[in-house]
């Protein structure tokens, strides 16, 4: 399935306002509400669209620290990096992760409610794992440009 013009801005909408109705769409894109309800069904069942969901203020939530973890793993055996990708994935103050190339193996996103969960995020929980063999971490003075939508 390739986009047309209406799928993207379907997106574009629904990336900045995902409540919105299929009226609502379909008034945006100059479609009946029904066009532009099947649409969004069409896009959802390709995998277009992953899911949605509610953007939390972590300050307001009690997560006053963001930091990025570099992780350097000592081995790149399968089983460790499998073993590895399961603790990052049991860990909910990591929000993100993703492979890299470079020193760094892996690029971790966390959240953290003060600097000393973060200290036992990383020394308690990170660095005793069996294939890590460095972390380093840059906690986030300010985020001045907020996560964005896709660029369609």
């Amino acid at each position: 399935m390739t986009l047309d013009e209406i799928d993207s801005r379907l997106l574009t909408e629904l990336q900045r306002d995902a409540h919105l109705t299929a009226q609502e769409l379909g008034a945006r894109l100059n479609l009946s509400a029904s066009q532009a309800g099947r649409r969004r069904q069409r896009l959802e069942a390709a995998g277009y669209i992953l899911g949605y969901a509610a953007r939390l203020d972590p300050t307001r939530i009690g997560l006053d620290v963001q930091a990025f973890i570099q992780v350097q793993m000592a081995t790149h055996a399968p089983d460790a990096a499998r073993g590895f990708a399961r603790l990052v994935a049991a860990r909910p103050e990591i929000v993100s992760a993703w492979t890299l190339t470079g020193e760094a193996d892996y690029l971790l996103r966390a959240y953290c409610s003060d600097l000393g969960a973060l200290n036992h995020l990383i020394h308690a929980i990170l660095l005793p794992h069996q294939a890590v063999a460095r972390v380093q971490s840059q906690i986030v003075m300010d985020q001045f440009k907020p996560d964005a939508a896709l660029p369609l």
